[in-house]
C-alpha cells in the first residue's frame, strides 16, 4: 500500500481558494476588481485560486467572460490559477479545457457532469475526454449535492491510475470513509483536497493535502496554519484552530444567504467589493453585514 499524498508538498499548495467572480453594478463581469481581489488573497496566505467554480457563479458566466477572468486574474497573481472548465455538456467542456494553457492557467478542474444524471460509464468517458484535450494537471471535481450524481469509487481509481494528468481530487460528498479508502488506494496517484471547508481538519485525518475552500477568502492563515499543525503532529493546536474557525463554517452558507452571497457580504465588510451576485442569486440579506462583521471580529480575538 503506498502513503498517502500529504505527506508530500501538494503541487498547487494547500490552501486554495474557490474566488468568487466580481461584477460591477450593472451586473457586468469586472476586471479589474477580479484583479484586485486574486492579489489581495495571494497577498493573504492563499497558495491558489481556483477561478469559474461553484463559488464564482460559473453558471451565469458566458465562455468569453469565463477565458477574460482567467486571463486576467492570471496575468496578476504569482501563485497557481486553477480554471474551471467543466460543465455538464462533453463537447463544451472539452472546448474551453483547450483554451486554459493559453490563458495562463496552471491547472484545470472539471466537476462531474450535472443534471443530465449520466450513468457511471457516461461521468468515466466525459473525465477522459475532457483530460485528453489538455496537457494541464486536471483536479476532479465531485459534489453531488449539486450534480444529482456521485462519481463511484472505481472510477476515480481508473481515472487516476490510467490517466497521467488527471492528478487531484476535490470531494464535496462528505464521506470520510470513502475518502480514506481513496486515499488508501491511490495513495501517491493524486492530491486530495476538501471541498467544504468545515470537513478540512477531519479529512486531513484521511489523508487530504489541503482544501479548496470559501471561507478562506477570508480565512486562509488560519486554514495554513491549521494544516500545518496537523501535518507536524500538534493535533490538538490543529482543533483549536478548527474551533476558532467553526463562525465562518456556519456564516458561509444558510438558507437565505449562500456561498457567493456570503462571501460577497464578508469582502464587502473587509473593503473589497466585488459587488452583487447574478440573478437568480439574489443580493444577500440585510442581517448579512452584521453576520459578517461580527464573524470577523470573533476571528480576530486573540486565541
Amino acid at each position: 500500500m503506498t502513503a498517502p499524498s500529504a505527506i508530500r508538498p501538494p503541487r498547487w499548495g494547500a490552501v486554495l481558494t474557490a474566488m468568487v467572480t466580481p461584477f460591477d453594478r450593472d451586473g457586468r463581469l469586472d476586471l479589474d476588481a477580479a484583479r484586485r481581489l486574486a492579489r489581495w488573497l495571494a497577498d493573504r496566505g492563499n497558495d491558489g485560486l481556483v477561478l469559474a467554480a461553484t463559488t464564482g457563479e460559473s453558471a451565469t458566466l458566458d465562455d468569453g467572460e469565463r477565458c477574460d477572468l482567467i486571463r486576467a486574474v492570471t496575468e496578476a497573481v504569482t501563485i497557481p490559477v486553477i480554471a474551471g472548465m467543466g460543465t455538464n455538456d462533453t463537447r463544451h467542456t472539452i472546448e474551453l479545457t483547450k483554451r486554459a494553457r493559453g490563458l495562463g492557467a496552471a491547472g484545470v478542474i472539471l466537476v462531474a457532469p450535472y443534471y443530465s444524471r449520466p450513468p457511471q460509464a457516461g461521468i468515466e468517458a466525459h473525465f477522459r475526454a475532457a483530460a485528453a484535450a489538455t496537457d494541464l494537471p486536471v483536479m476532479l471535481y465531485d459534489v453531488p449535492l449539486r450534480t444529482g450524481r456521485r462519481v463511484a469509487q472505481e472510477v476515480l481509481l481508473r481515472l487516476f491510475r490510467e490517466v497521467p494528468n488527471i492528478v487531484a481530487f476535490k470531494d464535496a460528498t462528505g464521506d470520510l470513509p470513502a475518502a480514506a479508502e481513496l486515499v488508501a488506494l491511490a495513495g501517491e496517484h493524486f492530491d486530495l483536497y476538501s471541498g467544504d471547508d468545515a470537513y478540512t481538519l477531519p479529512l486531513l485525518a484521511a489523508g487530504a493535502a489541503g482544501v479548496v475552500g470559501t471561507s478562506t477568502h477570508w480565512a486562509a492563515a488560519e486554514f495554513g496554519a491549521m494544516i500545518a499543525a496537523f501535518h507536524r503532529g500538534h493535533v490538538a493546536q490543529a482543533r483549536a484552530i478548527n474551533a476558532r474557525l467553526i463562525d465562518s463554517f456556519r456564516f458561509i452558507n444558510t438558507d437565505t444567504s449562500v456561498f457567493p452571497m456570503s462571501i460577497k457580504g464578508m469582502l464587502r465588510t473587509l473593503g473589497q467589493d466585488a459587488g452583487e451576485c447574478r440573478l437568480p442569486l439574489p443580493p444577500a440579506p440585510p442581517e448579512v453585514a452584521a453576520q459578517a462583521r461580527e464573524v470577523w471580529e470573533r476571528l480576530r480575538q486573540e486565541p
